[in-house]
């Protein structure tokens, strides 16, 4: 390992570019990470999302202990970890009542200096809050869900999904097919997955989706009431950030229902209700950001445990030469879900997929 590495760094939607930075220094409480692979994440193609200046992109990297700091007792070097890219703190108001993530200390908390690099920093307080060693089991593709799916995991807890609901999935990319794939392990009986894609729609059922409905080609009303006995959903989960799609979902929610959103409008956006069914409809509206160190302790378990098929969600692999052209295929979103960058090579497994 020499003092400069390769990172593929981010400075406009269009204008991906792999460098040269310096190999990150460690303090005596910190690890250096060697990164084995890193997802891409839909929400880095949201130019409103990104910071201006120029900055590495990926934060679903999984790495191999290849430093440990002095004080550090509870890693060595060769142990294949996660660690997300943000972690909390216990002593604030907000996390205190649970909101770990809206704490604004969890934002400033960063990998060092990011995901799609040769070599990564985590501080002490990322060890202390939510760093796992990755099960034997678990292969590191799929280990690149971690962190996008404990976001999943994480909004399916505030859905108040009872046992046998029927529940809606507006959008099946790669985090809606997340929602799909894991309603059932909170109760959900129905599982119906909407999307202007039928190969996304292919997908869903896939990952589990008992219906799908495209509503392109057909009315989602219509067609989720046939499928459902003449209801509609108990729970309706929109991750497709446009302000149609939240008015479908709405339209999809049936009395007493809830409605989760998945997914942030761009700043300045206005979503409203008509007052007398706000009121009358009862119906809940959620959202969850991010994840916090509860939801990637529940989420690796369940990775375990065999209950989650992740490695089928990862369907494109590149080599960190590659990352612009990784980083358009996201931007894209056509005939793709997880996309994952090798810092190090492709593994030979998947050299040709």
């Amino acid at each position: 390992m020499g003092n400069m590495m390769k990172a593929a760094v981010y400075y406009e939607i269009d204008d991906i570019r792999v460098e040269e930075r310096p190999v990150p220094q460690i303090g005596r409480d910190e690890l250096l990470l060697k990164t084995l692979a890193c997802g891409l994440c839909g929400g880095e193609t949201m130019a409103w999302y990104k910071k201006a200046e120029p900055k590495v992109i990926g934060h679903e990297p999984i790495g191999e202990v290849v430093e440990v700091g002095a004080d550090v007792t509870d890693y060595k070097i060769g142990d294949r970890v996660f660690i997300n890219h943000h972690v909390g703190r216990v002593d604030s108001h907000l996390s205190r009542r649970g909101h770990f993530t809206r704490d604004p200390f969890y934002a400033s908390m960063k990998l060092d200096p990011g995901g799609v690099c040769e070599y990564y920093r985590v501080t002490a307080q990322h060890l202390r809050m939510d760093a796992h060693i990755v099960p034997d089991n678990v292969s590191t593709a799929a280990a690149t869900t971690i962190e996008p799916w404990s976001c999943v995991l994480s909004g399916l807890k505030v859905c108040n999904i009872q046992p046998g609901d029927t529940v809606a999935v507006v959008g099946a990319g790669f985090m809606g097919q997340g929602f799909v794939h894991l309603a059932p392990l909170f109760g959900a009986g129905k599982v119906v997955a909407l999307d202007f894609s039928d190969w996304r729609l292919a997908k869903a059922r896939d990952f589990g989706a008992t219906h799908t409905i495209n509503p392109k080609t057909e009315d989602a009303v219509a067609a989720l009431r046939a499928a459902n006995n003449g209801r509609l959903a108990d729970t309706v989960i929109v991750i497709a950030p446009f302000p149609d799609a939240w008015a479908q979902a709405l339209s999809l929610v049936e009395v007493g229902g809830c409605l989760h959103l998945g997914a942030p409008l761009p700043p300045g956006t206005e979503w409203s209700r008509e007052g007398s069914s706000a009121y009358f409809d009862q119906i809940t509206i959620t959202s969850r950001y991010s994840s916090d160190h509860t939801d990637t302790y529940s989420y690796i378990r369940l990775l375990e445990a065999g209950r989650i098929n992740a490695a089928a969600a990862v369907s494109h692999h590149f080599d960190i030469s590659e990352s612009p052209k990784a980083f358009e295929m996201l931007r894209k979103a056509e005939k793709s879900l997880k996309i994952v960058v090798y810092p190090h090579g492709v593994p030979e497994e998947f050299a040709n997929a």
